[in-house]
């Protein structure tokens, strides 16, 4: 089994010449407003970068808060990987993974709940969503 779940739409691109990879490490912080303008600078600005930006900044909060609890001690590491295709955004941190079960992409059921929106803001900014094995990285593409 692959380490992503689901089909690996990067088979084809490992051999091309035009991939970017960049790798980011940053403390686990929820100051995340100039790291997530950082990783989308290779992209274009459109209407739509409003909701990437939306779906990164959900993506790291959760990551932040959920997986490594607040702790300003652990870090999140991101691998951006630009293709002629897609932009792929990898998103790891340091806590124990989300469980398959508890990966939801609907919103809460009572309107008022004060957490819950995460995953089905992410799911509605981005094309594919894949998640590690463990569920402390999570894949997030976007096709160009």
């Amino acid at each position: 089994m692959s380490f992503f779940q689901g089909k690996n739409i990067f088979k084809k691109f490992l051999k091309s010449s035009r991939i970017n990879w960049s790798i980011f490490e940053f403390e686990s912080s929820l100051q995340l407003n100039e790291f997530v303008d950082q990783l989308l600078e290779p992209i274009n600005r459109t209407q739509s970068s409003y909701l990437i930006k939306l779906g990164l900044h959900e993506a790291l909060v959760n990551a932040v808060k959920h997986g490594n609890k607040l702790d300003p001690t652990k870090n999140i590491r991101v691998r951006r990987i630009i293709t002629p295709n897609w932009c792929v955004w990898q998103i790891q941190d340091q806590g124990n993974g989300l469980e398959i079960k508890k990966r939801n992409y609907k919103l809460p059921k009572k309107v008022n709940s004060i957490n819950g929106r995460g995953l089905y803001i992410i799911n509605e900014c981005f094309d594919d969503i894949r998640w590690s094995n463990k569920g402390n990285r999570l894949q997030l593409a976007l096709k160009r």
